[in-house]
């Protein structure tokens, strides 16, 4: 069976970090694009980051830019978001998804999401 699923998720006060997890079942993560999004309350789900493949890109949402890195742990099939310098506004669901690219539309594979609240 194919998942992936998100951990890491929490309530931090403003400035603080985070560090969610995606680990991946029955699916090498390798060779997947693999993204990280978020949906806030009454809000579109929208992209925060994405690794295109092992070796490949990188890109990051502008809002999130300087503060948020994606990485890799491809013995652990694991891929992270560490979050840092928490804004109020960066609170939302976050999703892991694998998929053949780094658009919506592209991802095949998502997670149940990961509640992440900045709030002091």
């Amino acid at each position: 069976q194919l998942h992936v699923v998100e951990s890491g998720g929490g309530l931090v006060q403003p400035g603080g970090s985070l560090r969610l997890s995606c680990a991946a079942s029955g699916v090498t993560l390798d060779y997947y694009a693999i993204g990280w999004f978020r949906q806030a309350p009454g809000k579109e789900r929208e992209g925060v980051s994405c690794h295109s493949s092992t070796g490949g890109s990188t890109n990051y949402a502008d809002s999130v830019k300087g503060r948020f890195t994606i990485s890799r742990d491809n013995p652990k099939n694991t891929v992270y978001l560490q979050m840092n310098s928490l804004k109020p506004e960066d609170t939302a669901v976050y999703y892991c998804a694998a998929g053949s690219g780094c658009l919506v539309g592209d991802m095949s594979l998502w997670g149940q999401g990961t509640l992440v609240t900045v709030s002091s």
